[in-house]
């Protein structure tokens, strides 16, 4: 009897891997069909190369690659971009940040041009027990309410806007929105602080559920 495996998310931080692993796991997933959807590569060598050719994975089809995880902070970015409107909602716990981003963010390293919030590629909402808080071009501004433990994200790309709202028995409440010019697609990030608040994140979607953690 022959059992098959599908594999949808492979873990490889800490493996010392170099930009020549990276060109090497990129080439066994363009050659293969596969069924990964996560790729975790944090604390690992791969150099710009090699954080460029898996990057592209994002895009090629036959990787069905949807997130692949930075470097240093515990983020991890959408793989759709967006333009246009949309509304998406996502449902927390612990201590987290949900954002866009440009696709072209840092993911190396631990400075603030590879943290959401910290730069003028994203936006971000840190959500936790104590209120919210809005962060953009590493300025940060707190806002005291009664928080609730889903948010909806509306994005109007055209006119520049990126609203966050706190949802609670099917009523939004305004909580922020920023207001700028986008001049690229946008994609959904996520950044989350996993000790000692043991956080996740709930992305909701139109016809499915799916938990990032």
């Amino acid at each position: 009897m022959c059992v098959c495996v599908c594999v949808c998310v492979c873990r490889l931080s800490g493996c010392l891997i170099t930009k020549k692993g990276c060109a090497s796991l990129a080439s066994a997933l363009s050659s293969n069909p596969s069924h990964l959807k996560e790729l975790d590569l944090t604390h690992n060598h791969p150099g710009d190369s090699g954080v460029k050719i898996l990057s592209a994975g994002l895009e090629d089809p036959n990787w069905r690659l949807e997130t692949l995880r930075f470097d240093y902070w515990k983020q991890l970015l959408c793989r759709e971009g967006l333009t246009g409107r949309c509304y998406w909602e996502v449902e927390w716990e612990g201590q987290v940040y949900i954002a866009v981003t440009y696709k072209g963010i840092k993911r190396r390293g631990e400075g603030d041009d590879c943290c959401l919030g910290r730069n003028d590629q994203s936006w971000s909402l840190g959500c936790s027990k104590n209120g919210y808080s809005v962060l953009c071009s590493n300025r940060k501004s707190s806002i005291k309410r009664p928080h609730s433990n889903r948010v909806g994200v509306y994005l109007d790309w055209t006119a520049g806007i990126l609203s966050f709202y706190a949802v609670s028995s099917g009523r939004l409440s305004h909580i922020h929105t920023f207001h700028t010019t986008f001049t690229e697609p946008v994609y959904p990030a996520f950044r989350i602080k996993i000790e000692p608040f043991n956080s996740s994140v709930y992305l909701i979607l139109p016809h499915k559920t799916e938990k990032l953690e």
